[in-house]
């Protein structure tokens, strides 16, 4: 008898939905939680090169903790493509203007660069506030992770 691994289909995934209070958690430690729930490496089907993650809701960005003096030393860059044209935000800045941003762009760090990835990311809702649309989907709450 031959003995083989099993390989995962989309298919095989029943994809759920988890939601999870940011307040009061540190970013890193979120985002690497929400990745791996993004990505499917808590079940026992992981397969790398399927889509096998939930959906995740964040609430309560606005209320995310950095720790040490990253509030000012953080910045984020992003360029035009012209000559001259980096814009450089801090962590305190971005806060401010869109919260949401500032676990978006820790969790997509963490994801794979490729389609997969793209196709994982869409799976991410955040909201600044504790209100989201997504009643409907009935979302399991997961505890964030402590200091």
């Amino acid at each position: 008898m031959k003995k083989y691994t099993l390989s995962a289909k989309q298919s095989d995934n029943a994809d759920k939905w988890y939601i999870v209070d940011a307040e009061g958690a540190i970013l890193g430690r979120l985002a690497s939680l929400i990745a791996s729930r993004l990505r499917g490496k808590h079940s026992p089907m992981f397969t790398p090169h399927v889509d096998m993650g939930d959906s995740v809701v964040v609430i309560n960005a606005n209320k995310i903790v950095l720790t040490g003096r990253k509030w000012e030393k953080k910045c984020y860059y992003r360029h035009s493509g012209y000559v001259g044209s980096l814009k450089t935000t801090t962590a305190k800045k971005l806060l401010e203007k869109k919260p949401e941003n500032l676990i978006r762009f820790a969790v997509k760090g963490m994801l794979p660069k490729n389609r997969l990835g793209a196709k994982l990311f869409k799976k991410l809702k955040v909201y600044a506030g504790n209100k989201h649309p997504h009643n409907a989907q009935m979302p399991e709450v997961i505890e964030s992770p402590e200091n």
